[in-house]
């Protein structure tokens, strides 16, 4: 007998060797057993180790794109890579609008693997932040973004650039929950691990596990996806 596997949506840059954007992110989705829908917030020009640009699509682009998916009952959304926080809050009010009782999860990606730099910051509203369901920074954005200061929020710290290698934190009513990794080597270093764990998040969300579960449950993926090969584009298995 066929069951219906729930959707989850990116909306996130498209990276045109795969390793991150959208199509990692559908993917990780497709791979935990949910439908992968995605939504294009910019156009990149990279591979993975070099990044040479990118073109922002413009808000109308964005909207309609989401217009034609209302159709699907989007469980859980995913945010990637956005403009500016004024972009971020439209795209929220739409997810809002078009796809009731969904989850949002923010990756706020500020900066490239390759090193380059897409804002130097985001002025956050801390009512915008409470609609989410979730953010999942690394160390650097996290302190550039301030979130110290909202620790009410759900927030993921992934550990990737801590001193405390492959240990995640999760921030909830203002409690941390560490969450501990198996060590790994520079050559285990994967493009687009950080799309990779907040997409399997989702699709572990979506699937009917709690936040920490969700959480600990993509934190395996990620780990797997980074032992996949020596090579920087992991393999989905």
């Amino acid at each position: 007998m066929h069951t219906c596997r729930p959707y989850c949506l990116s909306i996130a840059g498209f990276d045109p060797c795969g390793g991150a954007g959208i199509l990692a992110d559908i993917k990780t989705f497709e791979q935990l057993g949910v439908y992968g829908l995605g939504v294009c917030t910019a156009v990149t020009y990279q591979n993975d180790t070099r990044f040479e640009g990118l073109h922002w699509l413009e808000a109308d682009e964005i909207r309609r794109q989401l217009e034609a998916l209302a159709v699907y009952d989007v469980q859980v959304v995913k945010i990637g890579i956005v403009e500016n926080i004024e972009r971020l809050e439209a795209i929220v009010n739409w997810v809002e609008g078009l796809f009731a009782g969904c989850r949002i999860i923010w990756d706020p990606i500020l900066k490239a693997s390759a090193g380059f730099s897409f804002h130097s910051a985001l002025k956050l509203d801390i009512r915008l932040l409470k609609r989410l369901y979730l953010i999942t920074p690394n160390r650097e954005e996290y302190e550039l973004l301030g979130l110290d200061r909202f620790r009410e929020l759900p927030v993921l710290l992934k550990g990737g650039h801590r001193e405390e290698k492959g240990v995640d934190t999760l921030f909830t009513l203002g409690k941390a929950k560490d969450i501990p990794g198996k060590p790994f080597s520079e050559t285990d270093s994967k493009h687009g691990t950080g799309c990779v764990l907040s997409a399997a998040i989702a699709a572990n969300l979506a699937q009917g596990s709690k936040l920490l579960a969700a959480c600990k449950q993509a934190k395996h993926y990620v780990e797997s996806f980074m032992k996949s090969n020596p090579l920087n584009l992991g393999y989905h298995a």
